[in-house]
């Protein structure tokens, strides 16, 4: 053991020159859902260029970077009277570092605003939802309505899928 401190994790919106390390992410970090999805619903990659850029015009995107690299990513939308975290992504060789943590709670601090940030992932996919509780997350009451509400999925990933939801302090609401 070295005793060296562990680089900082900087995160920062993501450009259009950031879109292939991006993908890179997402789809490796994605490649461990082919352990609960059904064989028609798993697609590698899980995103192509096209989608991240369709996606770029709804959303914003982040980055978290160690050493300059980058380990995480992660879009905030928002839609109606919510902010919604979408496609948060870690690399497999990164995880359980505190990156997915540092991306939420940066996400929430740019979520001011709103009172309520909301998170959709696969009803199975048992390690996001677990970090989403230990963020303060709690489960929908109603996820489906919730999911018509504030999101446009295929209605074979609505009903794959889970919300869960964070109320923000009033003073990160502002």
């Amino acid at each position: 053991m070295s005793g060296a401190a562990a680089p900082p994790v900087v995160i920062r919106r993501l450009s259009a020159a950031d879109r292939e390390a991006a993908l890179a992410v997402i789809n490796e970090a994605a490649r461990w859902y082919r352990e609960f999805l059904p064989p028609a619903e798993y697609h590698d990659p899980e995103m192509t260029a096209d989608e991240w850029d369709q996606e770029a015009r709804r959303l914003t995107w982040y980055g978290a970077f160690v050493g300059g690299t980058l380990a995480g990513v992660g879009g905030l939308e928002r839609v109606q009277d919510v902010a919604l975290l979408r496609h948060g992504y870690v690399l497999p060789a990164s995880q359980r570092a505190g990156i997915g943590v540092r991306l939420v709670e940066h996400l929430e601090r740019e979520a001011h605003g709103v009172e309520r940030v909301v998170v959709g992932t696969y009803r199975d996919n048992y390690k996001a939802r677990r970090s989403l509780e230990k963020a303060g997350y709690r489960p929908s009451p109603d996820p489906e309505t919730v999911l018509r509400a504030y999101y446009s999925i295929p209605e074979a990933r609505l009903r794959s899928s889970v919300t869960y939801e964070k109320t923000l302090s009033a003073r990160s609401a502002r």
